[in-house]
């Protein structure tokens, strides 16, 4: 069995889930509502997206060789909303995932037995990417959240709408509505 393989098939898959996930809760957010916050102690979609790609770019640029923690990078930046437009948004956005998929699909089984430096703290490849994963998974939640709010009720759910998942199950899985693995 080749864990290797599979392990860096699941890290992609989630990662690639996530991003698709929070494409289309902002797909359902009306342009300008993406930079409004909920609050004054809140971000906007628009911050948390750019903070996220600043996170990914910073993180997985030169990932085996370099701290994940660029000097380049000004993390107070990603706190400020400086986007003209959605394409702005989407193109940073892109730019931050390109960066970590690229990086993660060109990772070898020799390479997650390396370690890497995250703001100067030792981590396994294995950890580094697991704390990644994490960190981007949390502000997906967040930005699907504000989303889900912005679009009120334009909103179309991205999972199984509440109250039809023994219909969903029975359309998946049979009469009984359950797996048969």
């Amino acid at each position: 069995m080749d864990t290797t393989g599979q392990f860096m098939s699941s890290i992609i898959n989630v990662f690639e889930t996530h991003k698709r996930m929070t494409e289309r809760a902002v797909e359902q957010v009306p342009d300008e509502k993406l930079h409004t916050a909920l609050d004054e102690h809140t971000n906007s979609i628009a911050v948390i997206m750019k903070h996220v790609a600043g996170n990914l770019i910073s993180r997985w640029t030169d990932f085996l060789t370099t701290d994940g923690e660029k000097s380049w990078r000004n993390r107070d930046d990603e706190f400020v909303d400086s986007f003209k437009s959605r394409a702005e948004i989407m193109e940073y956005w892109e730019r931050g995932w390109s960066c970590v998929l690229e990086a993660l699909k060109s990772l070898t089984a020799e390479d997650l037995e390396k370690t890497v430096s995250i703001r100067g703290e030792a981590h396994t490849v294995p950890l580094a990417i697991e704390r990644s994963l994490g960190h981007t998974c949390y502000h997906v939640g967040q930005i699907v959240q504000v989303a889900r709010i912005q679009a009120g009720d334009d909103w179309h759910t991205l999972t199984i709408p509440r109250g039809e998942s023994e219909q969903f199950n029975k359309a998946n899985w049979g009469e009984d509505g359950k797996s048969h693995s």
